[in-house]
């Protein structure tokens, strides 16, 4: 048992570190002054994360890309979120069709998808192509898969139906049993999967390239355009993306646990005192029929 627990140590490790050379190597050519017959850099330098800094066009792209992420990821919890609560608790015959409309976009290549876009939205009463409208569209279909999965296991793990019913069974309605009980427990769920889509669209370079371009320079077309001028910046540019969704990993992981550290008993106190207070209502308006 103990040497099996050894070997499986070993394996994670071996992976670990797998996982994290590519990275250490561009840390180390993103402070690298001197490196080239060495296996180490000869000579470290800031100079690269200052003139990063100090780049103006940097900063306007990082916003766009913001802009970008918060009005897709969004417009996703807004329209996903009810959407699949409706469709599972109340039309359970209508899931597959929209599971099948939800990973559908991994079937079609990003080059498909820009080129159809462009020729739709270029003509016609809707003329938006090459600008961020039309790219806040195709982030938003691309990553339908992850907040659909997400939000659809989080519902299936709570047994969302049977809670449903048994809060509208003591006088709750619709809105407040989704609001008051399941919300609160599916919380976690629509973070990681909020997460998984802000990562995936801080690497998507396909359809800003295609779709915008230079028109509305996003932090992926500002990395292309610095890959053909300076290795060592676009290490630096590569390390301070890391850093970001690093720091956003781990913002929401503390959020995703602070909310998980005691689940049973914080989640079975408020369903509780929500099922009493509406069954303390219910006998109280039987009692004045009376």
């Amino acid at each position: 048992m103990k040497s099996s627990l050894t070997f499986h140590k070993v394996i994670v490790g071996l992976l670990v570190i797998y996982l994290l050379i590519p990275l250490v190597g561009t840390f180390l050519f993103s402070i690298a002054g001197k490196w080239d017959h060495t296996i180490l850099p000869e000579s470290y330098t800031m100079k690269w994360y200052i003139e990063l800094f100090q780049d103006e066009r940097f900063f306007d792209a990082f916003r766009r890309t913001l802009f970008l992420i918060v009005m897709s990821v969004g417009l996703s919890v807004v329209i996903m979120l009810p959407t699949i609560f409706i469709i599972t608790v109340y039309f359970s015959k209508w899931e597959g069709l929209l599971q099948a409309a939800a990973m559908l976009p991994y079937g079609i290549p990003p080059i498909v998808g820009a080129v159809g876009l462009i020729k739709v939205y270029s003509d016609g009463p809707i003329q938006i192509a090459g600008t961020p409208w039309i790219l806040i569209g195709a982030y938003f279909i691309t990553i339908l898969p992850f907040m659909y999965q997400g939000i659809r296991n989080s519902l299936r793990t709570l047994n969302a139906v049977q809670l449903v019913d048994a809060a509208e069974l003591l006088g709750a309605t619709k809105f407040q049993a989704f609001r008051t009980v399941v919300f609160p427990n599916i919380i976690s769920g629509i973070l990681v999967s909020t997460l998984l889509s802000v990562a995936l669209l801080f690497s998507e370079f396909a359809f800003a390239n295609l779709l915008v371009g230079g028109r509305f320079e996003t932090l992926q077309i500002y990395l292309a355009d610095k890959l053909n001028s300076s290795g060592h910046l676009t290490s630096a540019i590569v390390i301070t993306y890391y850093s970001m969704i690093l720091l956003l990993t781990g913002t929401v992981l503390k959020l995703t646990f602070k909310n998980e550290k005691n689940p049973v008993g914080s989640n079975k106190k408020r369903i509780l005192s929500f099922l009493k207070k509406h069954n303390c209502n219910k006998n109280t308006a039987l009692e004045g029929e009376k």
